[in-house]
């Protein structure tokens, strides 16, 4: 897939484009780095897998991305988001940027979805908060939200609570939520771990679908090799903080350099050969 980074490159810039980040926690007796001078780019309308075990330092980069850091944290290097300095946003400034310009899907729907609210009224949210459209248009862009994410009968859905919502179709939910305000660029954090791989698969077809319709970018964190090899066009390899290794998905699966690459590889015996014969997840 690299010649879709190459076109990508035709554009202004990056979606993202991270340099030199360090995140820093004190420690008893010195600075803890949780992640160690990385640099990517997320290019306009790329799947970018950011993938490394538990540890490796994805989540916390991603989450730097949008600002969502303990606030103990300690960050040096730039993040920008096209032409924003995010580091330098205020704190008001970042909340009108998430949920419009950049938006996040969680790992655990369940856990992110309220409860006592109705899939219609939480999907429509983001759009009350940032637009102020009436009533009417929101319910008319929750139906268009709903749909587009392959949830029928809308009608009836919007007024239902997420407990009467399958995984599958809760995880479905929160990406209609991240698509309301039609973001630049949407964050993924290993949020088909929780499903069963018919599901899985689903969403992951959703997500592709979503890159080729709108030509969002999309940065997708797994540990998944799988879900790396199916879905995306980029991959940075993560360890200890690091970037190990980046390319397109055909050299990371089939050429790859670091020894924690082929490590990784290694422990995924199913996961060999050119793209083409990679199994669906």
């Amino acid at each position: 897939m690299q010649d879709i980074r190459k076109h990508a490159q035709g554009a202004a810039g990056p979606t993202l484009s991270i340099r030199n980040l360090t995140v820093s926690f004190a420690g008893r007796r010195q600075l803890v780095q949780a992640v160690k001078n990385v640099s990517l780019d997320i290019w306009p309308g790329e799947i970018v897998g950011i993938i490394g075990e538990s540890g490796s330092g994805k989540t916390m980069t991603a989450l730097s991305a949008i600002r969502l850091l303990p606030h103990k944290a300690q960050v040096e290097g730039t993040i920008h988001l096209g032409e924003r300095d995010v580091l330098s946003y205020t704190e008001k400034q970042m909340r009108a940027l998430r949920g419009d310009r950049i938006a996040m899907i969680p790992q655990d729907a369940m856990q992110s979805l309220n409860p006592s609210m109705r899939i219609g009224r939480q999907v429509g949210e983001p759009i009350e908060l940032h637009r102020k459209d009436s009533a009417s248009r929101i319910k008319t862009r929750v139906r268009e939200l709903l749909a587009s994410v392959k949830i029928g009968d809308t009608d009836q859905r919007m007024q239902e609570y997420p407990h009467q919502f399958s995984g599958g179709m809760q995880q479905r939910a929160m990406i209609a939520m991240g698509l309301a305000l039609d973001p630049e660029l949407i964050i993924a954090d290993e949020p088909t771990t929780a499903l069963d791989v018919t599901v899985q698969a689903e969403v992951l077809r959703l997500l592709r679908e979503i890159r080729d319709n709108t030509g969002t970018s999309i940065a997708f964190i797994t540990h998944e090799l799988g879900i790396v090899a199916e879905l995306c066009d980029w991959v940075y390899v993560m360890n200890k903080g690091e970037v190990v290794e980046q390319g397109c998905v055909d050299q990371i699966f089939n050429d790859p350099q670091a020894d924690y690459t082929r490590m990784l590889l290694d422990a995924t015996p199913s996961i060999h050969g050119p793209r083409d014969e990679v199994p669906n997840v």
